[in-house]
């Protein structure tokens, strides 16, 4: 093991579990992300009962998760170089200081001015925990045992989002919203003392820190500005979009206007700045590329879907969110049984080998959710979760075992910051694709189905005849004809988004052999 390990480049000296067993390091530092990751998925669920308890319309309410999403977005990136300039463990330290503090103010919100500030601190607090994490585990595990490393981390960032909006319904439902806030405060304490206690800042760490401010050291503000004004631009347009009507929208118009040239600037002047804040020039691996392309689409898989299948159980089929919530649920049991035994798995496979065929089941579980109809089970969904789930742990370990081949192990920071953030983004994109595609899906199909809503069609003018005389009135007759028609048109609606994500999909597996990884090129 020691000789393998010797052989990767890997020998110990950036391990942030010091004496200790990594797996007890782990064990410690996924408390905190768990922590962060399932907020998220809570509060997107009590949405409603927060918008009703602050007395405002739920609209205004979602500034609340986007003011929540700009903060985060704009923190991972850099992250990697906060953690180098105050110290790994302090930063982590310090971002789950600053999460739980934001979480107490959260639960004491009077209104929701007060409440999105709380948010904008959760965020800043917790876009340092994965990232930071990531880095820990990539640090502390060689080469040939991060994918058992990660299977860890994967129940953590994979897991925690399918069970949260079943967990955040149950609390809302059976507490408080309060309370979906509250609970973070233990967790969070207990999480600052065993971070503290258990890991350690290695002293190669500590001697880079010490030689970059003997050097000086280069803020690069510049790029901070322009990555802040892009990202805050891109993820109001990508969350606000459909909700204020797009171009339409002087908002959207200027959140793009800003997205394009923010993160056009970035770029330019990230590629070219000796030290860049955000690690834009790791793309130019193409090992690492793909990785992150991968991720992005990984992102969208999870949390698209974590979105758009309760929406379609409730709207459709008429389920409680909780119950929508369980279909979830259900499929990421099976998630939590494939993590240990794909990591396994991919210290001993080439990840290629696992990564196509579960593309190919992700495909395959939206071909099975786009066959569905008004006429389907609750048991029908689930089976298509659990295709789904079963296959993401066999995408997430590998991806992120595969990005770090042949990077220098002091980028890991910078790759675990990128690799986080197209996760999360891929999420935000994923979110709007579906919905914008849903709303205007379900006009098409409305649309062409009330064409042949009338007189001469024989069909129509039997069933409205027919209803007229079992309810006794017109009006109540085509009342519910047209409920039938909304039903059937977002079923419709849900089905075309559905064919659009099975191809996205399908689109990544030819990049799949263009992956260089640890049991294919050993050289």
């Amino acid at each position: 093991m020691a000789a393998r390990s010797a052989a990767s480049g890997w020998d110990g000296s950036r391990s942030a579990a010091g004496n200790l067993s990594p797996w007890l390091m782990t064990a410690i530092v996924s408390v905190a992300t768990a922590m962060e990751i399932l907020d998220v998925s809570i509060a997107n669920v009590s949405l409603s009962n927060i918008a009703g308890s602050l007395s405002v319309a739920q609209e205004k309410a979602t500034w609340m998760v986007t003011s929540y999403l700009v903060a985060n977005a704009i923190i991972i990136p850099i992250s990697g170089f906060l953690s180098r300039a105050i110290g790994r463990k302090r930063y982590f330290l310090f971002s789950i200081a600053i999460f739980t503090a934001a979480s107490l103010m959260c639960a004491l919100s009077p209104n929701l001015g007060f409440l999105i500030v709380a948010r904008v601190l959760q965020g800043i607090g917790g876009g340092g925990l994965a990232p930071v994490q990531q880095s820990m585990i990539t640090d502390s595990f060689p080469p040939h045992k991060r994918g058992q490393a990660f299977a860890a981390f994967g129940m953590v960032v994979v897991v925690a989002p399918i069970v949260g909006p079943t967990i955040g319904g149950y609390i809302t439902d059976s507490i408080s919203w309060h309370w979906i806030f509250l609970i973070n405060v233990p967790v969070g304490v207990l999480s600052l003392f065993l971070v503290s206690l258990l890991t350690v800042e290695p002293k190669v760490l500590v001697e880079e820190r010490k030689e970059r401010y003997r050097r000086g050291l280069k803020v690069d503000y510049i790029g901070f500005i322009f990555t802040a004004i892009g990202l805050a631009g891109l993820l109001i347009t990508l969350d606000r979009g459909q909700t204020e009507n797009w171009f339409e929208s002087d908002l959207i118009v200027t959140t793009a206007i800003l997205a394009a040239v923010g993160l056009t600037a970035m770029a330019i002047w990230e590629t070219l700045h000796d030290d860049p804040i955000v690690p834009v020039h790791l793309l130019k691996i193409p090992n690492f590329a793909i990785s992150v392309l991968m991720m992005l689409m990984l992102g969208m898989l999870v949390f698209g879907t974590i979105q758009i299948v309760p929406q379609m159980l409730q709207q459709v089929y008429g389920y409680t969110a909780y119950d929508a919530g369980l279909a979830l649920t259900f499929g990421g049991f099976a998630a939590i049984v494939m993590m240990p035994l794909t990591g396994v798995l991919t210290s001993k496979i080439d990840a290629r080998m696992l990564l196509f065929p579960a593309f190919v089941m992700q495909a395959a579980s939206f071909w099975h959710f786009s066959d569905m109809s008004t006429q389907s089970t609750f048991w029908g969904a689930v089976l298509g979760r659990f295709y789904q789930s079963v296959a993401l742990p066999f995408l997430f370990i590998p991806i992120n075992t595969v990005a770090y081949v042949g990077l220098p192990p002091e980028d890991s920071d910078k790759a675990s910051a990128m690799l986080n953030f197209a996760r999360n983004l891929g999420g935000a994109f994923g979110i709007s694709i579906a919905q914008t595609l849903l709303a205007r899906r379900e006009q098409f199909h409305q649309w062409r189905m009330t064409e042949g809503l009338n007189m001469l069609n024989s069909q129509f003018s039997t069933t409205l005849h027919q209803l007229t005389q079992s309810l006794g009135s017109r009006t109540q007759a085509l009342a519910v004809i047209y409920r039938m028609v909304e039903k059937q048109s977002a079923m419709f609606a849900y089905v075309d988004v559905y064919y659009v994500l099975m191809w996205g999909v399908i689109v990544i597996l030819p990049m799949i052999p263009f992956l260089k990884t640890v049991h294919g090129n050993r050289g």
